[in-house]
């Protein structure tokens, strides 16, 4: 089983991350949908959307949403979510594998944009693998839809590595160590829990933007605009955290 399939459907992996800044999140699409010019009910697919807030503030925004994301897990909770918020008229979600097509698989209706968010993106040994996820997305959008990748900054990432570090979440203890290895960024996870031991690991292709771009060019996509932070600044190679590429399908 590969690492993210065993990783992202166990609790621990939901208790680590469940303190994440959303208020940050959700000013970054706010302003994102807003540069983008989205209109009122234009269809949005949230792609590995994970457990389902930012589809929902999508929806809240007035998209009509689909997320997909590979954990079943994750599927389920958002599925109840979207009941409980009364959204399952406008928000949907669906067990995926980015890298399958969308188009005449899940659904049979073109969108207006689709979201990459968080890095949920790099995950995969092969080139081929990440090509197939541009493939994929290329197939579901209309001419002249938006692909937003939301990645790392690879110079920022090897400039800022935190090599140690431990998080304490649910009265469990973990032990974050993070290496870099062979172009790619990997962060071990360690923690026992009702005295068992665990390790997970996290692993991340260091991509350039130059190389996103070539994969991209590879579709019919063009890049439009390449921002370097969630405030949507300019992006700087050497000091943005982040490598966020907007792109518009030919």
């Amino acid at each position: 089983m590969t690492w993210f399939k065993n990783w992202f459907n166990t609790p621990y992996y939901h208790i680590l991350y469940k303190d994440r800044d959303f208020a940050e999140a959700e000013n970054f699409i706010s302003l994102l949908v807003k540069d983008l010019d989205l209109k009122n009910g234009s269809k949005i697919i949230d792609l590995a959307c994970g457990k389902g807030r930012h589809s929902l503030f999508l929806y809240k925004l007035g998209f009509d949403v689909l997320g997909l994301d590979l954990s079943e897990e994750s599927i389920n909770h958002n599925k109840i979510l979207a009941e409980k918020y009364g959204a399952s008229s406008k928000v949907s979600f669906e067990v995926h594998d980015m890298r399958e097509p969308i188009f005449g698989k899940i659904i049979t209706e073109k969108v207006d944009a689709v979201f990459n968010l968080f890095t949920s993106f790099g995950y995969f040994e092969s080139l081929e693998d990440d090509e197939k996820v541009f493939q994929s997305v290329d197939g579901i959008l209309k001419d002249s839809g938006f692909f937003v990748l939301d990645f790392l900054n690879e110079t920022f990432v090897k400039n800022n590595l935190q090599e140690e570090h431990t998080i304490v979440k649910d009265n469990i203890t973990f032990k974050i160590s993070k290496r870099i290895e062979n172009q790619h960024i990997i962060k071990d996870i360690r923690f026992t829990d009702n005295g068992q031991d665990f390790h997970f690991f996290e692993k991340v292709k260091l991509h350039t933007e130059n190389e996103i771009e070539m994969i991209s060019k590879k579709f019919n996509f063009e890049r439009v605009k390449l921002f370097g932070d969630y405030q949507l600044n300019n992006f700087d190679n050497q000091i943005s955290p982040r490598c966020i590429t907007i792109f518009k399908r030919k």
